[in-house]
């Protein structure tokens, strides 16, 4: 497996998938399958990739301070495929969207914009812990309408809601993540308006095009 870590000059890949509907909510019926051409990345790859010599770092955390720190599996940047901006935590939104992740970040500038990865091996998944508050990035299942399973940092601790299944394509040097509550695929929602604009939601059966595809980026510093 290799090009993990992906150049932030790299081009975006093309995505065939139309637009969801705004307004749809996600069907909780079955789970989603691994998707082909995908595999799953466990705690010991993701920290060999981050160490690998020669991969573009995202910029070191500046300007604001980081208040959690990182374990064994590193601290992260997430930049969407589909709009080529970096995810924040909405740490300043009223609740009850406090904390939403949103793809809205031109660039690294600080906490607000970095994840530590956690890997958890009982259940081989990841939680994901904001830099920005501290908090574990949870899928509000219990959210209903437009918000319902959105992500967002609001967890002392990590359970079933704030776990994820990481998997990543070679062939297209992208990155996906499972949510272990409902089996979807998280996506961001591009087509959506107001303050939920590019808000990332577990909520596709499968891995179709940008709108779940993500570029990780270490951050260093």
């Amino acid at each position: 497996m290799t090009s993990a870590l992906l150049s932030l000059s790299a081009l975006l890949a093309a995505s065939a998938l139309a637009a969801p509907a705004a307004g749809a909510a996600p069907q909780n019926d079955k789970p989603a399958a691994a998707p082909a051409g995908w595999e799953r990345v466990d705690g010991a790859e993701l920290a060999r990739f981050a160490g690998s010599d020669g991969r573009t770092e995202a910029p070191a955390a500046t300007g604001r301070s980081a208040s959690a720190q990182a374990d064994d599996s590193g601290t992260f940047a997430l930049k969407s495929a589909r709009n080529g901006k970096f995810t924040a935590t909405e740490k300043n939104y009223a609740a009850p969207n406090t904390g939403v992740l949103r793809t809205r970040s031109a660039a690294v500038t600080g906490a607000w914009e970095g994840f530590a990865f956690e890997w958890h091996e009982a259940t081989q998944t990841y939680a994901l812990k904001s830099l920005a508050n501290n908090r574990y990035v949870a899928v509000e299942g219990n959210y209903t309408g437009n918000a319902q399973n959105v992500l967002r940092a609001r967890s002392t601790g990590a359970g079933t809601w704030e776990r994820f299944t990481l998997y990543y394509n070679e062939d297209v040097d992208r990155w996906a993540l499972q949510s272990a509550l409902n089996g979807r695929f998280v996506a961001m929602e591009n087509s959506y308006t107001g303050s939920l604009q590019y808000a990332l939601r577990a909520r596709s059966l499968e891995v179709t095009g940008s709108w779940e595809q993500f570029e990780l980026f270490e951050i260093t510093g």
